[in-house]
């Protein structure tokens, strides 16, 4: 098996000790921010989003919306 660069097992979040299956990590994505009420308001009207809360996420500096 070909040895994985430390590198790319950090970014991966596999420990430098594993032989590193790189094929079995999935990570689990985040959900959307915004930096501006804005910006997150209008991606909420193109996508029908209709009933809907922001929420400050990030130390109060990007938005997230949560569904009602």
């Amino acid at each position: 098996m070909v040895k994985v660069h430390t590198r790319m097992k950090r970014r991966l979040g596999i420990s430098t000790h594993k032989s590193g299956n790189v094929s079995t990590v999935a990570k689990k994505k985040g959900p959307k921010t915004f930096p501006s009420e804005d910006s997150a308001k209008a991606y909420a009207a193109e996508q029908g989003i209709k009933d809907f809360e922001l929420k400050k996420v990030k130390k109060g500096l990007r938005f997230q919306i949560i569904s009602k």
